[in-house]
């Protein structure tokens, strides 16, 4: 059995090595656009699902797959990745003194069978200068990060004010969820083994 995380994205590979869990890392190239009508977490809980199913024929019959998508929802709509330094501030600017909510949806994909959760945190910024916003986004180009913004920089320690839910999921991965539902498809992996 070979556990693979699907995503590009180096603090998902982090926070999935942190487990101490044999995995191989994959980039997965998939449609990333998504119905209208779609709200809130559903938006990434999508995103991961068409991610997984991507790159499911590339499986063998025990492998698990992990995707993941991330999303910042502000004032009824959605922050994605920002399209260049401008936009970055321009985001940034929306988010400084707002409190916003941080969706991430995650896919495990084994034998044909699909399931998903999605995470949601709580987040609210204090006011952020022009100056400390044109630092972070010179300093750090948060152009790979949902919002503008890694709560693990710069910009996370001087703009968080307060956070309802989990740390690593703003960070881009629950990772104490992942590892709980990965424990209860080893566990249900086994059990049917055994049978």
């Amino acid at each position: 059995m070979k556990i693979i995380l699907g995503s590009q994205s180096p603090r998902r590979r982090e926070l999935m090595a942190g487990l101490d869990i044999p995995f191989e890392a994959v980039n997965i190239n998939a449609d990333e656009t998504f119905p209208d009508h779609l709200q809130q977490g559903d938006i990434p809980l999508y995103i991961s699902r068409a991610k997984a199913q991507a790159y499911a024929s590339h499986l063998l019959p025990d492998d698990i797959l992990i995707t993941a998508d991330t999303i910042v929802w502000l004032d009824g709509r959605m922050l994605g990745k920002p399209q260049s330094e401008e936009d970055a501030k321009t985001m940034l600017r929306q988010l400084s003194g707002k409190t916003h909510i941080v969706y991430t949806g995650v896919t495990f994909l084994q034998n044909g069978k699909y399931t998903s959760f999605v995470d949601a945190t709580e987040v609210s910024f204090r006011p952020l200068t022009d100056e400390e916003i044109d630092y972070y986004v010179a300093r750090y180009r948060p152009l790979d990060k949902a919002g503008a913004y890694g709560v693990q920089e710069y910009i996370g320690y001087i703009g968080v004010r307060m956070m309802k839910g989990a740390y690593f999921n703003v960070m881009g991965f629950p990772i104490n969820r992942v590892y709980q539902h990965l424990q209860d498809l080893l566990t249900d992996s086994k059990q049917l083994t055994n049978n």
